[in-house]
């Protein structure tokens, strides 16, 4: 199955670009949205929709491989090997509808999506110092 995963890039986030295309895979990988078989875009496909260069992209896929994450398959692609997403349980469900409820406060509060994530970032270096 190809995947849905459509990788966006911050120039100005000062996180390396295929640093980038990492966490966003990891990310997918722990919410689910990419699953054991999905075939990741092409690196000219990612090239296309981000303008990022085609090896930026084989350089977080290697380190995606190196961390067991998904395999290359030559003249097929590379395909997610190993989820991150843990079963989905009632408190899952439950802390994502308080999140959701949290971030539509804090943007009638005027936050933007910058300063949440500025926000949450903060707050999870306070509660996770040794990550």
């Amino acid at each position: 199955m190809v995947s849905v995963v459509e990788f966006r890039i911050d120039r100005r986030s000062g996180v390396a670009t295929y640093l980038q295309i990492v966490q966003q895979v990891q990310q997918a990988l722990r919410l689910g949205v990419l699953v054991e078989g999905d075939r990741l875009p092409t690196a000219a496909q990612v090239a296309a929709t981000t303008k990022v260069n085609p090896n930026t992209t084989l350089k977080a896929y290697r380190e995606l491989e190196r961390e067991g994450l998904v395999e290359p398959r030559p003249g097929l692609g590379t395909f997610v090997s190993r989820t991150l997403a843990r079963p989905e349980s009632a408190a899952d469900t439950l802390l994502r509808a308080d999140l959701g409820a949290w971030v539509d406060r804090a943007h009638a509060e005027g936050l933007d999506r910058e300063d949440v994530q500025a926000l949450m970032t903060s707050v999870l270096q306070d509660r996770y110092p040794d990550d």
